[in-house]
């Protein structure tokens, strides 16, 4: 291995915000870490900076990285260092394979937060440590959000965001009992217009039995969204798909149990009257906009709002929504 420091300093940082340590920062005190570890042979020309803001670290579609690595296979240099192993990546597969391939190029990795060196057998092995146990703490996280969604799934509660169309978000308040806060709790409550427009689109829809001409025929007796604007495909489906406007009785509660839901309230409790509520429905990833879930992936609760759409016909919408859908061909 080439004993001079010709080292790439790699910082990241997801947001622009004033929090965190900023992608200046992370530079200058690798540049000082590589002046103090190699002292004479140390030269800024022999310094490449790689700098990606507002890049997450799940994935290692970023510009300035893809970059680095490019160089790293024409052995542009001999050491990339960051501050913390998590700048590089967040994800230990991706990880594991980038430090085979370091090793592979002959490239030295070092970490300032974690005092990681690969140049030593030790370094290598904790480095591989405590990105499984960073993985760890990443999935146990996911673990309790998850488990707080089971939570309120238990009282059904609106957890407040943008308010599906036919209803307004109400702001209730109440007493911590166990430490006198206050602490507040979100209720859906019915707008009487909306809920006409609502009712209207699950008719005509079941009547055309096409999202296209049911849009055609909404836009030609000028129904407008919440926002006083026309309708569009997408505000369309996300209404007939939205199971909060579905009356909670038997048929619902088979439905959800026949797709794989999983169902947080007692079948005794879909008394046909209160709408559902439904969790984890949906999920973002890269910035991208929310990607629905399948049911089975779905946890299900009667809600304390009023139902709109008989159980029947919201069923018969979604199987209708699932027929129509394009099919990619293989």
């Amino acid at each position: 291995m080439d004993t001079s420091c010709k080292a790439a300093i790699y910082s990241r940082k997801s947001k622009f915000t004033g929090k965190g340590e900023s992608t200046e920062n992370q530079i200058e005190m690798c540049r000082e870490y590589l002046k103090n570890k190699y002292g004479d042979s140390y030269d800024d020309s022999n310094i490449f900076i790689y700098e990606d803001e507002g890049f997450s670290g799940s994935n290692l579609n970023r510009p300035q990285f893809i970059k680095m690595i490019g160089d790293a296979k024409n052995k542009t240099f001999n050491i990339i260092i960051c501050y913390r192993l998590d700048r590089i990546s967040r994800n230990i597969t991706d990880f594991a394979k980038l430090m085979n391939d370091f090793e592979s190029w002959e490239i030295d990795f070092i970490s300032l937060k974690e005092r990681f060196d690969t140049s030593s057998p030790m370094g290598r092995a904790m480095m591989y440590i405590t990105s499984v146990f960073s993985q760890l703490e990443r999935e146990t996280i996911a673990e309790r959000i998850k488990d707080n969604m089971y939570e309120l799934a238990k009282d059904g509660r609106w957890l407040g965001g943008i308010t599906p169309t036919g209803y307004y978000s109400l702001k209730h308040e109440k007493e911590d009992e166990k430490n006198g806060k206050k602490k507040y709790y979100y209720s859906l409550e019915i707008i009487p217009e909306e809920k006409e427009i609502v009712i209207k689109i699950f008719d005509l829809f079941l009547k055309n039995k096409s999202l296209s001409k049911t849009l055609a025929e909404i836009n030609c007796k000028n129904i407008l969204t919440k926002n006083g604007k026309s309708f569009s495909l997408v505000t369309l489906r996300s209404i007939l798909e939205n199971p909060v406007y579905a009356k909670a009785d038997s048929r619902i509660y088979n439905f959800f149990i026949n797709n794989g839901a999983i169902i947080y309230s007692d079948k005794e409790n879909f008394n046909g009257r209160n709408g559902i509520m439904a969790y984890g429905k949906t999920f973002q990833k890269n910035g991208k906009a929310n990607k629905k879930l399948n049911y089975s992936q779905w946890i299900v609760s009667v809600g304390q709002h009023i139902g709109l759409i008989e159980a029947k016909s919201w069923i018969k919408a979604q199987n209708l929504l699932n027929h129509n859908k394009p099919h990619t061909k293989k």
